[in-house]
């Protein structure tokens, strides 16, 4: 097997890092748009892998927007992924997935359903990591509220409108990392 040498993973390391740094603050300062060519290779090979193997009805999907935070503190980023496609939305909202990276590739630590922009990653706590907000309404939901995701220490409530999700009753400290998108 031929040996890599240690400043060139160092280079590289150093590479990717700047790539994650450089999307997160541009994400910061813009309006989230539809994401294929800003993820790390591995994110999309493994988002790839997931949405083509989870439902043999729904396919993959390159319209999805993407955010990058450390959400349990541990010096490295997860990914928050918002499928914007037809194929993964109804009345209710859209799919949202939690990764969380596992070695070269992601792991899926929650796919969320019927969610909507904006999305927050909120100031609260469970067991170590960051509670997450998101926006329900639609799909017989008349008035929309924010909906507060608390980890359990394997992963976040898949549907927000029940428990042990719980409708936020003011607005809670936290920061957008997924807005809603810009009308046509």
């Amino acid at each position: 097997m031929r040996r890599i040498p240690s400043t060139c993973r160092i280079v590289s390391l150093a590479a990717m890092i700047c790539s994650l740094l450089l999307i997160s603050s541009c994400r910061a300062e813009a309006q989230p748009q539809p994401s294929t060519l800003s993820s790390p290779p591995s994110l999309a090979e493994s988002l790839k892998h997931f949405l083509e193997t989870w439902d043999s009805g729904k396919y993959y999907t390159d319209h999805y927007l993407a955010a990058f935070q450390d959400l349990n503190d541990d010096g490295k980023l997860e990914a928050i992924i918002y499928l914007n496609a037809s194929k993964w939305c109804g009345s209710g909202g859209c799919n949202t997935l939690i990764l969380t990276q596992h070695g070269p590739t992601w792991r899926i630590v929650t796919n969320i359903t019927i969610t909507r922009p904006p999305i927050r990653i909120l100031k609260t706590m469970s067991h170590g990591w960051h509670s997450i907000g998101v926006w329900v309404q639609g799909g017989g939901i008349q008035l929309g509220y924010e909906a507060e995701l608390r980890f359990n220490g394997k992963t976040y409530p898949s549907n927000p409108t029940a428990a042990p999700a719980r409708r936020l009753p003011t607005t809670s400290a936290g920061e957008v990392v997924i807005n809603r998108p810009s009308p046509p």
